[in-house]
């Protein structure tokens, strides 16, 4: 299948969804794409399989061969990132970074870590013959939170500013640690003899804001001696496309690099706030990008349900689907608490106290396609059928969190908001009673 066709099949798919979403289903527009996308691939297997038509085996032989991996890594991650940071607050950022820092290191390494030793013990008792070293790998692909997921989804449907703040950012830098642990173990599992994590972790990070910095600098100069505002757009893009590349080829983090583009960006531009108003009146360098965002992330779900078409189900699936459930929440839940623990009762945002803050960051918590990009990178080194029990649990988390916690963190977060304001009316009583 060539880029046109694909091209043709995704709109046909983004069109017809929306339309029928809009018209009868009312389900939050990204959470529909993946969903009726999801359901779309599930009836072309089972058609497949029942009736054996040729054509179907044949397109669905087809969507395989569009690289999904390639695709989202070395084509549109860096653009929907860029897009995603630029509008990050600034000052809610620096209000809350204590938090959105430990949740995006410590939260991360310890939710993979622990992801990876409660893994072991459910493979050493249904034999699934993975060594802690890859159960820990498995840990590092599902354990980032996803920012397209959390800037696409969670955005849109009625959290407070403040926990979309916290939410969003962690997922724009925890994306840096996760990749870079997952380098690392995949490292000791292939035996091919990385620096240290932290080592690591200084070249890949330390590396990638250096390097983001220092070209978005030049090129903001170069952009202050136009006054086209389509120049404006073209030099943005330039800017975060020639910095992932770089980072990518000198072996930083390209997707941290990506989030520092779009800050340094939206902060240097909002310096222009006067001129801007002269010369883009009518805001085509802000709808550009928040154009592209709505599409690609569009793009992203719809590809997302596709490639079930492909993914061989694991003789395992009946265990994989309540461990890979059960494990990504415990994990998820124990990393936030460590993190919660460090930030201090005073300084967890939005006033939450310990047991709710960790609540809703573990609910909220939506993963996406750099899990199933990093997934589908293990196929080249892990045997077959681990390969399999991968990208099953990669499925298994994306499609539960996104669907089901997608669809509910509203709920949940309106019900911590009201426990929240009776336990504060409470600790005022009691804090009046002994006053009195």
């Amino acid at each position: 299948m060539n880029i046109l066709q694909f091209l043709i099949l995704i709109l046909v798919l983004l069109v017809l969804i929306g339309i029928l979403n809009e018209k009868i289903f009312h389900v939050q527009s990204d959470i529909a794409l993946i969903l009726f996308s999801l359901i779309i691939s599930l009836f072309l297997l089972v058609f497949g399989r029942l009736f054996r038509v040729g054509p179907v085996e044949n397109f669905i032989g087809r969507i395989g061969d569009f690289g999904f991996e390639k695709y989202l890594m070395e084509g549109v991650l860096c653009f929907m990132l860029f897009s995603g940071a630029s509008k990050v607050n600034i000052r809610k950022f620096r209000q809350n970074v204590r938090a959105i820092s430990l949740l995006a290191l410590l939260t991360t390494m310890l939710s993979s870590v622990v992801y990876g030793g409660l893994f072991y013990l459910v493979s050493l008792i249904f034999g699934f013959r993975m060594d802690i070293l890859t159960c820990i790998l498995l840990g590092c692909v599902v354990s980032p939170t996803d920012p397209i997921a959390a800037t696409g989804i969670l955005n849109k449907i009625g959290l407070s500013k403040n926990v979309c703040s916290v939410i969003e950012n962690e997922s724009l830098f925890n994306d840096g640690t996760g990749v870079t642990l997952f380098i690392f173990v995949r490292s000791l599992v292939r035996h091919s003899g990385e620096n240290g994590f932290f080592v690591l972790m200084l070249k890949e990070i330390g590396g990638a804001v250096a390097t983001a910095l220092v070209i978005s600098f030049l090129l903001f100069k170069l952009m202050e001696l136009t006054r086209d505002p389509i120049r404006y757009i073209l030099i943005s893009l330039l800017d975060v496309s020639l910095v992932y590349m770089i980072c990518e080829h000198l072996g930083f983090s390209g997707v941290i690099a990506s989030v520092v583009c779009g800050m340094y960006f939206s902060v240097a531009y909002s310096k222009m706030e006067r001129r801007v108003k002269v010369i883009d009146p009518k805001e085509l360098y802000p709808d550009f990008w928040e154009i592209v965002e709505n599409l690609l992330n569009a793009v992203l779900f719809v590809m997302i349900g596709l490639t079930v078409l492909n993914v061989e189900i694991s003789r395992y699936f009946l265990i994989l689907l309540p461990a890979a459930i059960l494990i990504n929440a415990l994990a998820r839940a124990f990393g936030v608490s460590a993190s919660c623990f460090l930030t201090g009762k005073k300084n967890i945002p939005g006033n939450y106290c310990g047991s709710e803050y960790v609540a809703l960051m573990t609910w909220s918590a939506l993963k996406g396609g750099l899990s199933l990009a990093l997934a589908l990178g293990t196929g080249e080194f892990l045997p077959k059928d681990v390969y399999d029990i991968f990208i099953n649990v990669t499925y298994i988390t994306i499609f539960f969190t996104v669907l089901v916690q997608g669809l509910t963190v509203k709920k949940v977060y309106f019900a911590l908001e009201k426990h929240k304001a009776g336990r504060t009316a409470k600790e005022r009583r009691e804090k009046e009673g002994v006053s009195g």
